[in-house]
């Protein structure tokens, strides 16, 4: 079994990195956004308290969204390799909750695969998706505002991952196919 999470700036290729990487190792994606989606769609209790969150603009709890991620985790396909985290954690006190609800469960993060981007290409790459997507988010100011935020809170996630010699840097920068086959070496490397 396998875990690992994918890290990066906004517009740094995690979700079409995260697809192909499920594909070739056969890992669940557990992308905190689709989650959270789902349990609302589940109507059950907690996505309706999940939902009173996020209708108001607010962030979903970090105890909530561990619970959503055991109860995922607990359920998971008998044949997935393991899981890929996609958008979690984000903060070091997500990541702190994370390795001992891991552990808990006789297993714990391989690695954070951090995706490096130069900034002038992330702002491209998102307004640039923005323009085919539709996506209200793309846009020069609120990319600059996310970024922003990425470096304040996601940032120290990377050191914390350092510090328990968990961390490995992939230039993302070049085609998808070149930087799947960067991400696709530090994996194989793991497998073995």
């Amino acid at each position: 079994m396998i875990n690992i999470i994918l890290c990066g700036a906004p517009g740094c290729g995690k979700g079409t990195q995260s697809k192909l990487i499920v594909d070739k190792y056969k890992l669940m994606h557990l992308s905190t956004g689709d989650l959270l989606r789902n349990e609302i769609k589940s109507n059950s209790d907690l996505g309706k308290i999940v939902e009173s969150y996020i209708s108001n603009g607010n962030f979903v709890p970090d105890d909530m969204i561990i619970d959503i991620l055991e109860k995922t985790i607990d359920n998971m396909p008998k044949n997935s390799e393991g899981i890929i985290l996609d958008g979690f954690p984000r903060t070091v006190n997500q990541a702190e909750t994370l390795e001992i609800m891991l552990k808990n469960r006789n297993t714990d993060t391989d690695i954070l695969i951090d995706i490096i981007v130069d900034e002038e290409e992330l702002i491209n790459r998102v307004i640039s998706r923005g323009l085919t997507s539709g996506r209200a988010d793309d846009n020069l100011e609120i990319i600059k505002k996310r970024l922003e935020v990425y470096h304040e809170k996601t940032e120290p996630v990377s050191n914390f991952y350092k510090n328990l010699n968990k961390y490995v840097s992939i230039n993302g920068m070049g085609t998808i196919d070149e930087i799947f086959n960067r991400i696709s070496t530090v994996l194989d490397n793991i497998k073995q």
